[in-house]
């Protein structure tokens, strides 16, 4: 697979260098994980399973059965697991936990008062988990993706990619009523309005409606649909591609490694990997004694666009060139 890549270097968030001798010294640690999926060896799914922000603990010079011992938990994609995981990780009584995504976080949140926590998810202060960005307080710091204005340029680009298009899905992959489903949904159908577009929404709330949420989409005859990397979509990705392809259906995530790299036509969203890497930081200051009070939650403001040319070929589509050379990968 031929792929270009157009990297930026403006934000310090994910140019933060990593020193291999920052750990302490003499003590084993246990670090916490809980995410959405088991590693498989292969790269695009490794934000999902956290063993990207283990990786970077390594260049900081935590060796897993040397100096630190790694106590995994995954959900397997089914989010009413989390809270059940969360238990179990703080039983273990780690010395920080690291948890990828708002669902996970929120469940470590609920589970503990006093074990520091590395949370990496949507809208931390909206979802009561920190009380401000400056200063977080409690036992919990990380990274917000909280996407500003995404939503309007994720339908920009499909109507740049698909110009004929005038009706959109948007389909969830959770149940309905979260705040975070409210507000990206009102933030959707805004920016759809002023590009002439509707959106059609449809969801499912477990894997086994997938299949249905998909075909209410196709049934109301949208050209297009948008797709957030949700728990279910996340563990689900490759039969959310192949659904798409099967019915012939251009599709946009907010994720490149879960969505343009695993077979949708576009992504648009954050590097997940550099958000690993970026956690490992916030890990090792913990370590190191750092209260995550004191350690303010950084606001992703970097994303990237990738395309999928292989799928556009499948789907008959052609991508204007002028679109091309504003992606930051395309997938051959």
């Amino acid at each position: 697979m031929g792929r270009r890549r157009f990297l930026s270097s403006s934000l310090a968030l994910f140019t933060a260098p990593l020193a291999a001798d920052a750990q302490p010294a003499g003590k084993t640690f246990k670090v916490g994980l809980l995410a959405t999926l088991r590693p498989t060896g292969d790269p695009p799914a490794g934000p999902g399973s956290g063993e990207a922000m283990i990786d970077a603990l390594k260049k900081l010079g935590y060796i897993e059965g040397r100096n630190i011992v790694i106590e995994r938990r995954y959900s397997e994609g089914i989010a009413s697991r989390f809270p059940g995981l969360a238990a179990e990780l703080v039983g273990l009584r780690p010395d920080v936990i690291f948890a990828y995504g708002s669902t996970p976080s929120a469940a470590v949140h609920r589970a503990t008062e006093t074990i520091p926590i590395v949370a990496v998810g949507g809208d931390l202060v909206a979802e009561g988990l920190v009380a401000s960005l400056a200063r977080p307080g409690r036992n919990i710091t990380g990274l917000q993706t909280l996407e500003l204005d995404t939503a309007g340029k994720r339908l920009a680009l499909l109507k740049e990619a698909i110009p004929g298009v005038s009706r959109v899905g948007l389909l969830f992959g959770t149940r309905a009523g979260s705040p975070w489903q409210d507000k990206t949904t009102r933030e959707i159908q805004a920016a759809a309005r002023a590009l002439g577009l509707t959106i059609h929404l449809s969801q499912a709330a477990d894997v086994a409606a997938l299949d249905t949420a998909f075909a209410t989409l196709v049934r109301e005859r949208v050209q297009a649909m948008v797709i957030p990397a949700t728990q279910i979509v996340v563990a689900q990705r490759e039969h959310v591609t192949e659904l798409a392809l099967r019915h012939r259906m251009p599709t946009m995530g907010d994720d490149r490694a879960f969505s343009a790299q695993a077979g949708f036509l576009m992504s648009y969203g954050f590097d997940p990997f550099a958000l690993h890497r970026r956690a490992a930081t916030y890990v090792d200051k913990i370590l190191r004694g750092a209260k995550p009070a004191d350690l303010p939650v950084e606001q992703v403001t970097k994303f990237d666009l990738a395309i999928n040319l292989k799928t556009a070929k499948a789907l008959g589509l052609t991508i204007p060139p002028s679109l091309l050379a504003r992606a930051d990968e395309v997938i051959e």
